[in-house]
């Protein structure tokens, strides 16, 4: 383990450095909200935020991207993005979704596009410092993060304390004005772990994450479904903003001469209305409170069933927050099933 000290104005100024070797992305204030955008000072960035209006992973899953061109003849040449680039103060439970989204993309059929931004990019983690109003990352374990990250950030009284987490991180800490963190600085970083793995818990999930799957096994005819569908919208808002969300869609646009064109790849989500449509306009979860249950049912026990166990919900809040009608919360829905179930 790599940690060092930097003191703020230490920090500003590694925070420059980077802006200078590579495009830098970082939290900066979108009105009276905070979002990821083009960092060009380390006057800017904000490390103090309380949580994004999108997810990080934007970086990694565009809402539209070209995959291809093709021509006559089945001739095509992929496209990648090979630009490298640093992306600054993704908080813990954002890292841990970008974890989960590393297992999905590169297992069966091994995702190129995703893999290849992924590996171009450079990613600097910073713990909370402020909790958002809906975050429950406590209940879901990812308050805190071991791993993923290139350097972990941590504010400490009068700096910051950097772990580097890979041998480029460690590379990249050397560029640093900084020094060995001592025994105070560490006890700091403790503290701060041990009050976020309590305390970013706006919502507490009865249960423990793991016992989500078993309990979604008998709550498949349970009426919460049919009781939140009542006022859905479907609009995808949830599934837009969740960083564990990754469905697509894909199409062939033609260009004029008919002779060539692109293939895209671009953002969908199981809430909308014709996601599941098939040829001969046959859709097999044609009604909104089966669309509503898989939304639920995907993060407590479809996707863990793949990633080893591990649940598809990170507790970012976000979906809360952009829910129109107050019925996206899981763990709203999970503690009623608990509690209907007698499992309290």
């Amino acid at each position: 383990m790599y940690v060092r000290k930097l003191s703020k104005t230490a920090f500003r100024d590694f925070v420059d450095v980077l802006i200078g070797l590579a495009t830098t992305y970082g939290v900066q204030v979108k009105g009276d909200k905070y979002d990821f955008a083009s960092l060009h000072s380390a006057d800017d960035l904000r490390l103090d935020y309380d949580v994004t209006l999108l997810a990080p992973k934007r970086f990694f899953q565009p809402a539209n991207e070209a995959l291809l061109k093709f021509g006559m003849e089945g001739k095509y040449e992929s496209r990648f993005d090979e630009e490298p680039f640093f992306l600054v103060g993704v908080h813990p439970y954002d890292m841990a979704a970008i974890n989960q989204m590393d297992k999905i993309f590169s297992q069966d059929y091994y995702d190129e596009h995703y893999m290849n931004r992924r590996r171009n990019a450079t990613i600097i983690v910073s713990d909370v410092i402020t909790p958002s109003k809906n975050v429950f990352a406590s209940s879901m374990n990812t308050a805190t993060v071991k791993e993923g990250y290139d350097l972990l950030v941590t504010e400490v009284k009068d700096g910051y304390v950097v772990e580097a987490g890979t041998e480029k991180g460690s590379k990249l800490l050397e560029k640093a004005d900084c020094k060995e963190a001592s025994e105070q600085d560490m006890a700091g970083r403790r503290r701060l772990w041990q009050n976020n793995e309590e305390g970013l818990n706006k919502h507490v999930l009865k249960c423990g994450p793991s016992d989500l799957p078993k309990l979604l096994d008998k709550s498949y005819d349970h009426p919460v479904w049919e009781e939140k569908a009542k006022t859905c919208f479907g609009c995808g808002s949830c599934n837009i903003v969740c960083p564990t969300c990754y469905c697509f869609d894909i199409y062939d646009s033609f260009n004029w001469d008919l002779k060539s064109g692109v293939r895209k790849r671009v953002i969908d989500g199981c809430l909308l209305d014709g996601f599941t449509k098939v040829s001969g306009g046959y859709e097999f979860r044609s009604r909104r409170s089966d669309r509503f249950r898989h939304r639920l049912y995907r993060k407590g026990k479809y996707v863990p069933s793949k990633i080893g166990g591990e649940i598809a919900c990170v507790g970012c809040g976000r979906c809360i927050d952009a829910c129109l009608t107050d019925i996206a919360n899981p763990v709203a829905v999970y503690n009623r099933l608990i509690e209907d179930s007698g499992n309290e």
